[in-house]
């Protein structure tokens, strides 16, 4: 009996039913099948176990690191107690939430809000736009490992951001929100929905950040919907405190002639699991899946990623970039999944790591589920080091050894960075991983 209690009690740590019930009252104001939503996805999560060694999704994955104690729903936290940075660049606005809910925002023009542009939170968007909201809101199952987490984000899902793009808009610059956990033991279910019509075009720029150094439990989701013709430029940049658990999956649809570009930048956390699942659901569909990591101390970055076409003539491309230093380790797994029908299928698949320490590990899994015979499909992996006549030629210079290891990063990183056809955002993306290389190991 004792034995029972603790194994249930280690699957569900400190997220209770005490604790989903004092939620569920706090957003009772949201639609009823909203709320029956997430009834159930509290089941699920109740029922299903966490991960174990020998489920083939999580393997190479520490999963002792995967406890859900010492979590709690954090309080509301102001503008000034997050210590809010600029990013530097032009937005066409911008969307501040914390701890699970709205702060503060910088409205998108009136122009852009009387050709239909919708940019707010969620939670306004389920009470007064529920239908929409209804078709697109977590609508693609997960289907990479995190089916457990999954339902947990569903179920404490409190806040987070909509962007609508009506038909033939197109936004000059990006859109940014930023998703902060705030207070030791924070745990956080950051959420944004966006929404493209035929021939729509824009870029939204998530970026996932701690108010402080303490450990925190992030847990979440988004969802990327382009319609007929559109073009979406997403990217997400986590830095989170050296102390976090992070899990973060993605699920892209790309119709007609569609063209979804999604960068992810991973820096922060101590254990943190990134999932990706790209859709291209017809023809002439396109999908660009790039990623950077910069791994040092003891952290662990796992990446699982799906490429699914399920109609001829569409094309997708996998560039997933790592950096490790110290004792750091990286996890790759992706898999090219081409329907019976989906003939002329044009897909590539890249995981390259640098190796900048003895100590540091990478696994690489890429894979290949060909059901069509008249496709081209390739996939990779390489781990290598710096190259040490290229480092030998910056030192003689007088750029010490670290430096010189960072600069060649940067050139290892660039081809990914020079996908971004906006250069303040590239430049700020620069920044972000300069800071990461002046802190030491233990911090993030």
């Amino acid at each position: 009996m004792s034995s029972s209690v603790t194994t249930s009690s280690s699957a569900t740590g400190s997220f209770t039913p005490e604790l989903f019930a004092a939620h569920l009252a706090s957003v009772s104001h949201l639609p009823a099948w909203w709320l029956d939503r997430k009834r159930e996805a509290w089941a699920r999560f109740m029922a299903l176990p966490l991960p174990k060694r020998t489920d083939e999704s999580w393997r190479f994955a520490t999963l002792t690191g995967l406890k859900l104690e010492g979590y709690a729903l954090p309080p509301a936290v102001t503008v000034a107690e997050l210590g809010h940075a600029p990013i530097g660049i032009a937005k066409a606005g911008k969307l501040v939430l914390a701890n699970n809910r709205f702060v503060t925002q910088e409205a998108i023009s009136a122009e852009l809000v009387q050709r239909g542009v919708i940019f707010e939170t969620l939670q306004n968007a389920l009470l007064k736009h529920g239908d929409l909201v209804k078709s697109h809101l977590l609508a693609q199952p997960v289907k990479q490992g995190s089916e457990k987490f999954s339902a947990l984000h569903t179920a404490l899902l409190g806040d987070g951001a909509f962007v609508y793009l009506p038909k033939g808009v197109e936004l000059a610059e990006p859109l940014a929100v930023f998703h902060y956990a705030a207070g030791a033991g924070a745990a956080i279910f950051p959420h944004t929905l966006i929404i493209a019509e035929q021939g729509a075009k824009a870029t939204v720029v998530d970026f996932f950040r701690s108010a402080d150094e303490g450990a925190h439990f992030a847990c979440g989701r988004n969802d990327l919907y382009a319609s007929h013709g559109a073009q979406l430029t997403y990217v997400a940049a986590q830095t989170w405190s050296r102390e976090t658990l992070s899990f973060q999956s993605n699920a892209t649809v790309a119709r007609r002639d569609a063209r979804v570009q999604s960068l992810n930048l991973h820096l922060g956390g101590r254990q943190s699991r990134h999932e990706s699942h790209s859709q291209l659901q017809a023809p002439g569909a396109h999908s660009e899946m790039l990623a950077l990591t910069v791994a040092h101390g003891s952290q662990e970055f796992d990446q699982r990623t799906l490429q699914i076409h399920q109609a001829p003539h569409t094309s997708s491309n996998l560039l997933y970039k790592n950096a490790l230093l110290d004792s750091a380790k990286t996890i790759f797994s992706g898999l090219i999944v081409v329907d019976p029908d989906a003939q002329k299928t044009d897909a590539y698949q890249s995981n390259r790591n640098l190796m900048l320490s003895d100590d540091a590990e990478a696994n690489s899994l890429p894979g290949l589920e060909i059901q069509a015979n008249d496709v081209r499909c390739t996939h990779g992996a390489t781990s290598s080091r710096i190259d040490a006549e290229q480092e030998f030629y910056l030192q003689a210079r007088g750029v010490p050894k670290d430096d010189a290891d960072e600069l060649l990063t940067f050139g290892f990183f660039e081809e990914v960075l020079s996908k971004l056809d906006n250069a303040p955002l590239h430049d700020a993306l620069v920044d972000l991983i300069k800071l990461k290389f002046k802190k030491p190991a233990g911090a993030s």
